[in-house]
C-alpha cells in the first residue's frame, strides 16, 4: 500500500505551545487525511476533511460560529476530492472512507465520495445526528459493534474491516465522541496510528510529562463527551508513541503533519 498525507481542513494558524525556545514556527491548524491506495481495496480515506459542499454552503453546513471560531481557509483545492483528482484519480476511485469520528470538518469531504462505504464504530453512527448537513446524502454505512473485536498493541475490541485488506485497523479511542477511533494503518514496515481528535497537540504524546496546548484545550473541552476515558486515552497512545513500534499522529497539529509532507 501507499499512503499520502494531506492537509483536507486548513484552519486559522496557531503557535506552538512549547514556549519562546521552541525551533517551531506558527502554521496553520492542519486537517491531517490519509489516502491510502491499496492493491486489491482501490483507495482509501482516513478521515475526509472539508467537503466542496463545506466551501459551497458555510453557513449551512459548517455554521458561522464554527467558521468565525476554527478560521478554514475554505478553498476548493484543499478539499480531499480535489486532491485526489490532482494525483490523476477519480472521486470513484475511493471505494472506502474511515472517519475517525463525525465532526464536520472531518465527515464534511464524505458527500464527495457518495459511492464509497463508510466504516465506523456503531457509538459514532448513532451519535452522527450532531452533524446531518454534512450526512444528508445518506452515506454507505458498515458498522462495528464497539464491545467486539482483537486486541492490538493493547488496545482492546479493534477491528479489521470488511472488504479492506487487514492491514488498516479500526482502534477504539473514545471520549471525544462516543465512538471516536483511531485508525491504524500499515505503511511498508512499520504502522501509522491516526488518533483523529483523541489528542490535539504534539506534546501530549511525545515526552513523559505532557505539555498541552491552550487553544487547542479550550477546544477539546468543547467537545469532549468523557474526559477521563479521552485522557486516560491519551496517556495509553503516549506509552505507544514512546514505544517506538507504531507512529502516532492525530488531526489538527500542522507540526506532526510536517513529518510526512
Amino acid at each position: 500500500m501507499r499512503v499520502h498525507h494531506l492537509d483536507c481542513a486548513p484552519m486559522r494558524e496557531i503557535e506552538p505551545a512549547d514556549g519562546p525556545e521552541s525551533p517551531l514556527r506558527p502554521a496553520p491548524a492542519a486537517g491531517h487525511v490519509l489516502l491510502v491506495e491499496t492493491a486489491s481495496a482501490g483507495l482509501l480515506l482516513v478521515d475526509a476533511g472539508i467537503g466542496l459542499g463545506d466551501i459551497e454552503r458555510p453557513s449551512e453546513r459548517l455554521l458561522d460560529d464554527w467558521v468565525e471560531m476554527a478560521g478554514p481557509t475554505l478553498d476548493p483545492a484543499a478539499t480531499a476530492v480535489r486532491q485526489i483528482e490532482a494525483l490523476g484519480y477519480a472521486a470513484a476511485d475511493v471505494r472506502h472512507v474511515v472517519p475517525t469520528h463525525l465532526h464536520r470538518d472531518h465527515a464534511g469531504g464524505l458527500s464527495d465520495f457518495p459511492d464509497a462505504a463508510v466504516h465506523l464504530f456503531e457509538a459514532e453512527l448513532a451519535d452522527g445526528g450532531k452533524t446531518p448537513a454534512q450526512l444528508a446524502h445518506g452515506p454507505k454505512w458498515v458498522a462495528y459493534a464497539d464491545a467486539a473485536g482483537e486486541t492490538w498493541h493493547g488496545f482492546e475490541g479493534v477491528r479489521s474491516l470488511e472488504g479492506v485488506p487487514e492491514d488498516v485497523l479500526l482502534v477504539p479511542l473514545g471520549g471525544h465522541t462516543p465512538g471516536h477511533a483511531g485508525v491504524a494503518v500499515r505503511d511498508g514496515d512499520r504502522w501509522l496510528l491516526h488518533a483523529g481528535d483523541a489528542y490535539m497537540y504534539h506534546g501530549e504524546v511525545d515526552r513523559p510529562e505532557p505539555v498541552t496546548h491552550p487553544l487547542m484545550d479550550l477546544v477539546q473541552a468543547g467537545g469532549e463527551v468523557d474526559r477521563e476515558l479521552r485522557l486516560a486515552n491519551v496517556a495509553r497512545l503516549r506509552e505507544l508513541a514512546r514505544g517506538g513500534e507504531v507512529e502516532v499522529f492525530c488531526a489538527h497539529d500542522p507540526w506532526e503533519l510536517a513529518r510526512y509532507r
